[in-house]
């Protein structure tokens, strides 16, 4: 971890900076950031060996059910997502989905369905999802139509979610589908689906430019017991904005990892590369570049951890978390691009580290609510707290 002076900032406690550096340590040993033909593979071990290291107990909450703490701590999922994304964008994303793929059972499970999923998932025993895209629902999520038809004990489920995350290799997936008690997207409920139910089908495993296991799932009267219900019905909507919440930040701080490992290829490259009888570093145009992209780092992670301290208040942080992900992504971009820029051929060379970045980076933009979203989210609250002029 070359730089880590910000883990002194006091949006942290001494823990938390003891936290990112074994991280650092753990990951500088086990994390490889080149990935191999087989992604699934690698991406299942990964889940295990951050099980086995404990570091999957960050992700979910509850002690009982193999949580690090009764609740999840916003900046601890934070710092370890920055870390693994520093080491390796698959590892951060393997983090990241046990995490948001069992965050609607943290949130607002039964014990039994706790008992039942969380442990696995803190132990890395049990990969988990998050269902809740569609071909025509993604941040509309009011347009959703993949239904869930109650029919005594069990639910029904039929329709389509794609750009599923896991989708292929999971074990379990938290699916929202409607259930009709309300219009739009008061009438959504949540469920828990086993990847061996029947009815359920990977219709189509996508192929993306920084390689994840991903894919298209299709129900067709696949019948569940009501039981796996998460909430009451009708609530799908809130809970998984609460999830969203909660892990919308540690996208931002993902960014911020990606961001950070940038800039260290960067100045790896000024400080090596002689031009001239000099070193890169050594002209004014390198110079300004790279103070730009520290002051664009260090900017987004002031966002980024004010939003996690924020929440670990107990403070609502929608205003907050899409300011981070807004700047922390958007910002990163920038910064990876300046690095390709400055390796220049070196940088576009397949499986070259800002290569890899420049992959990684983009999807950050569009997932849990692209950049034009919390621009929309941003301007609501702003609104939403500027007391109008009285009329006449």
């Amino acid at each position: 971890m070359s730089d880590s002076e910000y883990l002194d900032w006091p949006f942290f406690s001494p823990e938390h900076g003891a936290l990112a550096r074994r991280v650092d340590a753990w990951a500088t040993e086990h994390v490889s950031q080149a990935h191999g033909h087989d992604v699934d593979a690698e991406c299942r071990g990964l889940v295990r060996a951050l099980g086995a290291a404990g570091w999957l107990r960050h992700a979910v909450a509850g002690v009982a059910h193999g949580g690090a703490s009764d609740v999840i701590d916003t900046r601890a999922i934070c710092l370890i997502r920055e870390t693994l994304a520093r080491h390796s964008g698959l590892a951060d994303f393997a983090f990241a989905m046990q995490g948001l793929g069992s965050g609607a059972i943290s949130l607002a499970g039964s014990t039994e369905q706790k008992e039942r999923y969380l442990r696995r998932v803190s132990d890395g025993d049990a990969i988990a999802a998050f269902a809740l895209s569609e071909p025509n629902a993604g941040s509309d999520v009011g347009a959703m139509e993949c239904s869930a038809r109650i029919d005594g004990a069990h639910a029904v489920l039929d329709g389509t979610k794609t750009w599923i995350s896991n989708g292929g290799i999971a074990d379990f997936y938290v699916v929202f589908a409607r259930t009709g008690e309300a219009p739009g997207a008061r009438g959504i409920s949540a469920f828990i689906v086993d990847a061996d139910s029947v009815g359920l089908e990977i219709a189509e495993r996508i192929e993306v430019i920084a390689p994840h296991p991903l894919a298209t799932l299709r129900f067709t009267g696949c019948r569940i017991p009501l039981t796996q219900r998460v909430g009451a019905a009708g609530e799908g909507f809130k809970i998984a904005m609460r999830t969203l919440d909660v892990f919308r930040t540690s996208v931002a701080a993902a960014a911020l990892g990606f961001a950070r490992r940038a800039l260290d290829e960067a100045l790896l490259r000024a400080t090596t590369r002689k031009m001239f009888r000099q070193t890169l570093a050594d002209f004014q145009l390198t110079q300004a570049k790279l103070a730009q992209m520290a002051t664009t780092i260090d900017s987004s992670a002031l966002l980024t951890y004010r939003a996690a301290w924020l929440r670990d208040q107990g403070r609502t942080v929608t205003r907050e978390a899409a300011m981070a992900k807004l700047s922390a992504t958007e910002g990163a971009q920038q910064v990876i691009d300046a690095a390709v820029q400055l390796w220049g051929g070196l940088g576009v060379v397949s499986g070259h580290p800002v290569e890899r970045l420049y992959r990684e980076i983009r999807a950050l933009r569009i997932y849990e609510g692209a950049t034009e979203v919390q621009q929309l989210i941003i301007a609501r609250e702003v609104l939403r707290a500027f007391p109008r002029p009285a009329e006449g």
